[in-house]
């Protein structure tokens, strides 16, 4: 005789599909990425360009926004056969669990890398003011706001990595977020944005 309890049960957390960050050996996460790409994965790993000088002959590259960090979306029922790929050391996580990345996060950072704005790797910020991109390609995006230089840069920091980018934007294009409201701009629900 079976108990009505089992359908009270959480679903088995392995068997929920999401999008989880992968560490990286230094300078591995093409490589991994391809690796875990040909296993049938879905690898994102957002890469921006910079010029590099050597001694003979300056080129551009295409550098990872997140050095030995990628994401991938997976069940964790394939948790070993993704640490079984070369240059992959973890999936990370708290407490010995790894952690789910937030789907906004993603979209947020597909947004960016796919747009024609300029970004770049930036310190993670702790502090600053929170903003909202409310015009332009980057509308809805949401972080930290910084000056450099006359230009204006918000900056979309990954809690989970302790890592973050940033994209050039113009100043009247963004929105403090405590003044959302008193400037009548409620937020939009459809809207994907990053949580920093």
């Amino acid at each position: 005789m079976q108990s009505g309890t089992e359908d009270l049960q959480p679903p088995d957390s392995d068997s929920r599909e999401g999008w989880y960050a992968v560490y990286t050996k230094h300078q591995h996460e093409k490589s991994a990425a391809s690796f875990l790409a040909r296993k049938g994965f879905e690898v994102l790993l957002p890469v921006y360009r910079a010029a590099h000088r050597w001694k003979d002959r300056m080129q551009v590259v295409a550098l990872p926004v997140f050095p030995c960090y990628l994401f991938l979306r997976t069940r964790l029922q394939r948790k070993l056969e993704i640490l079984q790929t070369p240059g992959v050391f973890w999936l990370v996580g708290n407490g010995g669990h790894a952690s789910l990345v937030p789907e906004s996060d993603i979209e947020s950072i597909r947004k960016i890398t796919e747009s024609s704005a300029h970004f770049e790797p930036h310190p993670y910020l702790e502090s600053g003011d929170r903003v909202r991109v409310v015009a332009g390609p980057m509308t809805g995006v949401e972080g930290i706001l910084t000056r450099v230089k006359n230009r204006c840069r918000v900056i979309l920091s990954v809690e989970l990595l302790q890592k973050a980018v940033a994209v050039e934007v113009e100043l009247s294009a963004v929105a403090r977020l405590g003044n959302l409201r008193r400037a009548g701009l409620s937020p939009d629900a459809s809207q994907r944005v990053l949580n920093v």
